[in-house]
């Protein structure tokens, strides 16, 4: 998904606003311009004084600052004044370490105000039923992301019944991009300031939290147990931006382990976590590729990886790369910055698990860098016990992208160009009529392919959507038996700086996992009106439930199509701003990233993707159908 990085390389696109704590999303949107010329802030100087030398990919281990960019100013504050970075931080004046963070996230940091929380739990909305434990389903589990009736907890004929039962607003936040997970008859969720939530799934109060050290942007990923034999203590996993995993005590919310997945300094890990058989497999993806866009980078040096860590402890078991070899200096660039290759072949996905023949398949993102290997955009199986690979599917190749070639004739963009179409959703092995199985794989060209999961020979390919940068299939697809659901975004305005010829095909698809043969096709409605920010196509992963396909769109409507026909049964417009359980507005945006999780006759899902030429939000909502409908 290197193209949905964009613009932390290039932050006219994106300014993020500031402001004190934000108390809604138009409060948010307000404060865009504040910090409409940064590099004037009397942080800019100190930064580049103080912390660039390491922060531009001078160290290894340390985070580029295309990370420090994503975190709120008090992430920053707090590491400098007590966290990791006190050291380096003693010889600065407590004001002058508030400039430097409210200079990298463009907010205005203001400790002594309150975030709004929601009240806490009390009595029996504060206990945790362990008689109603967690099902494997969604990522974490299956990568299907079917939900079955018995643990929806609702009909296909309840849908259209659905309303909205509360809503949670995240404090200062303009994303919500961690996929929430149902159990125990409470709701878990991450966010953007890392703080980790389990919520009452009744009334939407809170029963704990947990602070991480970054972002939260994974699924929140359970233990699950047969009802009447609960583990003594149930864990939850999870990932955040600076490619650490967590385990934490489901019930309380006290951390067991967290580990460093990756020491590059741009490691991240997007995917969520895949648990079995005690253990858990961490895809690390990387923001390296928009390092680039300053010319004096040596591009590239972080290669994808999986990593498999022991579920109770956290050690690393094993660790196997996407491309096997470290990268070597292939030449320099007209300005003499030494090329590193072959580099990327990022994992953005959450990894299937295929228990019965031992694999763990993923699919790859494009080359940072000349030489474009056979690595890119590929699917992928490994030995869910050694990790040795057993095969690869390439199904583009040439494929080298950086952010460098949206810049003109910028020198660190590779000679192949792109086209930067990289394995953004999870793979999916679908079972077929009759017998056998065949894996699913969808791509940002907007092709879907079949592969025979035991030797990755290709059985099928079908274009769905037009495809590119910003196009094709993002975040995730779900499949009911050998039905595959196809979610296509195809960005309308090519925004990325492309000039595609074919006309965009955003909305949703129905297509046999035995054949490719597509079945039916919904174009996506255009409500946008000229909003800003406002695409009709799905970028979010899918969720699907017997006879029905929930889809957040782009344009910040969550929709439920007819699994047979495609026809829409259910719409709400995630945008409306709502009165939240913590007292203040919640307002959806453009979805794009996490899906709804279902369970427990309920439906729950983020809105707000505040980058990327995304509609900004603030919302977790939860859907119950209305009584007596």
């Amino acid at each position: 998904m290197a193209a949905l990085w964009l613009a932390l390389a290039l932050p006219a696109l994106a300014a993020p606003p500031g402001g004190e704590t934000v108390k809604s999303v138009d409060q948010f949107q307000a404060g865009r311009d504040a910090f409409a010329d940064p590099e004037k802030m009397p942080g800019a100087l100190l930064y580049q004084e103080n912390c660039a030398g390491c922060h531009q990919g001078g160290v290894y281990k340390a985070p580029h600052r295309t990370w420090l960019e994503m975190m709120t100013p008090s992430m920053l504050f707090s590491a400098m004044n007590d966290g990791m970075m006190q050291a380096q931080a003693a010889h600065l004046s407590r004001e002058q370490r508030q400039q430097i963070a409210e200079y990298l996230s463009r907010q205005k940091l203001n400790s002594a105000a309150a975030d709004p929380m929601p009240p806490r739990c009390e009595g029996a909305a504060a206990r945790f039923d362990m008689d109603r434990p967690p099902a494997p389903v969604g990522w974490g589990h299956d990568t299907s992301r079917f939900v079955p009736a018995k643990t929806a907890g609702l009909m296909a004929a309840d849908v259209p019944k659905l309303r909205l039962k509360w809503a949670f607003a995240f404090p200062n936040a303009m994303r919500a991009r961690s996929q929430p997970a149902i159990g125990l008859g409470a709701v878990f969720v991450g966010s953007k300031d890392g703080t980790v939530y389990a919520f009452d799934l009744d009334t939407g109060c809170v029963r704990w939290t947990y602070q991480a050290k970054a972002e939260v942007r994974t699924a929140i990923v359970l233990d699950s147990w047969t009802k009447g034999q609960a583990p003594a203590r149930p864990l939850l996993y999870f990932g955040d931006v600076l490619a650490r995993a967590y385990a934490l005590d489901m019930r309380t919310g006290a951390e067991v382990w967290m580990t460093k997945v990756d020491d590059h300094s741009s490691a991240t890990i997007t995917g969520s976590p895949a648990l079995h058989a005690g253990r858990l497999y961490v895809p690390v993806s990387s923001l390296e590729v928009t390092a680039p866009a300053d010319p004096s980078y040596p591009c590239c040096t972080f290669r994808g990886a999986v990593a498999a860590l022991d579920a109770a402890t956290g050690q690393p078991v094993w660790k196997s790369h996407t491309i096997p070899n470290e990268p070597t200096e292939q030449g320099r660039t007209s300005v003499g910055t030494p090329i590193l290759g072959p580099s990327g072949a990022p994992v953005w996905n959450s990894p299937a698990v295929d228990a019965a023949r031992g694999l763990l398949y993923v699919g790859s993102g494009e080359n940072y860098a000349s030489p474009a290997d056979g690595n890119s955009d590929a699917l992928m199986a490994f030995d869910l016990k050694t990790g040795q690979r057993r095969w690869l599917r390439q199904t583009v190749a040439n494929d080298a992208w950086n952010v460098a070639c949206m810049m003109g004739d910028h020198p660190s963009c590779p000679k192949e160009r792109g086209p930067d179409l990289d394995y953004a959703a999870s793979p999916i092995l679908a079972a077929l009529p009759g017998g056998g199985q065949m894996l699913l794989g969808g791509q940002k060209s907007g092709v879907v392919h079949g592969v025979d999961p035991d030797t990755g020979a290709l059985r099928w390919s079908t274009r769905v959507g037009r495809g590119g940068v910003q196009g094709g299939v993002h975040f995730g697809m779900a499949a009911e038996g050998a039905r595959l659901y196809v979610p296509i975004y195809d960005m309308a305005n090519a925004r990325d700086g492309s000039k595609p010829t074919d006309p965009p095909r955003p909305g949703l698809y129905a297509i046999d996992a035995a054949t490719g043969k597509l079945l039916w096709s919904h174009p996506a409605e255009d409500v946008c009106g000229g909003r800003e920010f406002c695409d009709p196509g799905i970028t979010a992963a899918i969720t699907a439930m017997p006879g029905v396909v929930f889809a957040g769109h782009s344009d910040g409507w969550v929709r439920a199509y007819d699994g047979a026909t495609g026809k829409i049964v259910w719409r709400f417009d995630t945008t409306q701003p709502v009165k939240a359980v913590n007292g203040v507005e919640a307002r959806g945006g453009s979805m794009s990233g996490p899906g709804p999780a279902i369970g427990d006759g309920h439906v729950v899902l983020n809105s707000g993707y505040g980058l990327y030429f995304k509609m900004p939000g603030n919302a977790l909502l939860v859907f119950a159908p209305e009584k007596g409908r």
